[in-house]
């Protein structure tokens, strides 16, 4: 059993060592790229801590990503270089060319561009981002921004808490304001924040994830300050407030002239009863809006689910009517993140806790390892990401949806054929494709991630990446896996037949690669 908060520690390492030559691929279904709209987007991402590096260059200062990793809760690794793609984003982009992806979805580092997180803009920070927009945008690559991914500037943390404190969301829109104005004219989609709800749960419940706020008993981390029984709440609060600020600036200055859009993204699992007892069933849908609702309920219908303030009571803040009216109907669009389903048990001894968290509050448990599923692995639903759309459509509207994230992780290995990512891969975009053909408003896919990025719990143990980066070679030179084949033929429109075989001739081994040079 997997709690619900700590699934994330669990390294889902499949491993699979092809030999050279032919490798057979699969798929459950005869689709190609042309059976999906054409204005549907496909691409693959990365965030800016994680592959930009340059840490201490050109007027950069630390996030609260950056501190967390220099606390050591990454295995010792840190971004400080990551995969260079600071310096090396011309390379990357060649990649995404021969890749042949629709859209590259990337984040700003808040502190490279302002270095105080409010006030002068760092003009290094804003030359590399308008370059490396323009190279995008020159090879005819969608940009996808991101605006916070896990990494609000440590200047903001020391000051006031970051996003425990109201004082955040007047400093999140001025960030916001600078970068509509300054790449608005090239950027048509923006994003808010990365996993809102697991983001605020990482790092203000159990305190594995920055900024490493938690209280006993809750926090697996040895967390100096924090509240684990309100901190998720306010954090959460203060975000949607700060999302609803910036785009309604967007929207009423912006959006008229530059005809783009903004969201904010969440991560979706999937969740189905663990057995068909009534209490699991509702336990199920208690869940769903605890990790769904939570977020979007206030988007769409201007509050909290009703179970969910119930719950949490006086710990969870109110929405002012004027509040309410501004989160209302502030996005264009739902970013998910989506790569697991989980089974939910109820439990209802947890509301019997006098101290509770955002998980107490659920009252169950999250299984993840099911039935014949090795225990140290994660159970590969395919349909989830089609049930998690039907969700989204039958409930809030079927807003359109950006699959923003979908990725397998392995090993951080020297294999080029990673055979379960393109299995993974296929059977996840066909799954989404049968969502389009019952409905849903999705309107893009992306892979993470492009590259084998320095990853938040795991630094470079782990990877998900359609490009091996290798970490021991001084120009961290980059080499397509299988699964980077696979996607660039399925892009270029090769259909994908469960009763045909695609072949690829691959090479096995990054010490092969290097010999045939």
């Amino acid at each position: 059993m997997v709690s619900l908060l700590s699934f994330p520690v669990v390294s889902l390492l499949i491993i699979y060592l092809a030999a050279p030559g032919a490798v057979l691929v699969f798929c459950a279904e005869d689709f190609s790229r042309h059976d999906f709209p054409p204005d549907f987007v496909f691409g693959s991402g990365t965030s800016a801590y994680q592959v930009e590096g340059a840490a201490f260059e050109d007027g950069r200062t630390p996030s609260i990503w950056d501190t967390f990793a220099h606390d050591g809760n990454a295995h010792g690794d840190t971004g400080d270089i990551a995969c260079d793609g600071y310096h090396k984003y011309k390379e990357d982009i060649q990649l995404m060319v021969e890749t042949g992806l629709e859209a590259y979805r990337f984040s700003i580092a808040w502190s490279r561009l302002i270095p105080n997180g409010r006030g002068p803009v760092n003009p290094k920070g804003l030359e590399y981002y308008n370059n490396f927009i323009n190279e995008l945008i020159r090879y005819g690559i969608q940009p996808h921004v991101t605006l916070v991914h896990s990494d609000l500037p440590q200047a903001l943390e020391d000051e006031y808490g970051g996003w425990i404190s109201r004082k955040v969301v007047k400093d999140f829109t001025a960030y916001a304001d600078v970068c509509f104005r300054q790449f608005g004219d090239r950027i048509s989609y923006w994003n808010t924040f990365n996993e809102a709800n697991v983001f605020v749960l990482g790092g203000y419940d159990v305190g594995f994830t920055p900024p490493t706020r938690c209280s006993p008993p809750f926090g697996i981390a040895n967390c100096s300050k924090g509240n684990s029984s309100s901190e998720p709440y306010i954090a959460a609060h203060n975000i949607l407030l700060a999302h609803a600020s910036a785009a309604s600036l967007y929207k009423n200055k912006y959006q008229g002239r530059q005809k783009g859009f903004i969201g904010i993204n969440i991560f979706a699992y999937w969740f189905v009863p663990y057995t068909n007892a009534t209490e699991d069933v509702v336990a199920t849908q208690r869940a769903k809006d605890f990790m769904i609702g939570w977020f979007v309920n206030p988007l769409v219908f201007g509050d909290y689910p009703d179970i969910v303030k119930k719950n949490a009571g006086t710990r969870i803040p109110a929405f002012s009517n004027l509040e309410s009216k501004q989160v209302k109907g502030s996005f264009d669009f739902v970013g998910v993140n989506h790569y697991f389903t989980g089974y939910i048990k109820n439990n209802p001894n947890k509301l019997k806790m006098d101290n509770r968290d955002f998980n107490a509050d659920m009252a169950a448990d999250m299984i993840f390892v099911h039935g014949d599923t090795p225990p140290d692995q994660l159970p590969i639903t395919f349909s989830g990401l089609a049930e998690v759309l039907e969700y989204f459509k039958q409930v809030y509207g079927n807003p359109p949806i950006y699959i923003h994230e979908n990725g397998l992780q392995t090993l951080h290995s020297s294999t080029l054929d990673d055979m379960p990512r393109v299995k993974y891969l296929c059977g996840f975009i066909g799954s989404l494709l049968d969502a389009l053909r019952n409905g849903s408003n999705a309107r893009g896919y992306f892979i993470w991630s492009f590259l084998d990025v320095f990853e938040l719990l795991d630094g470079y143990n782990s990877a998900f990446g359609l490009y091996y980066v290798d970490m021991d070679d001084k120009d961290l030179k980059r080499y397509p896996k299988l699964s980077a084949h696979w996607y660039s033929k399925f892009l270029k429109g090769r259909a994908i037949n469960p009763d045909a075989v695609l072949e690829f001739e691959t090479i096995s081994s990054i010490s092969q690669t290097r010999s045939s040079q």
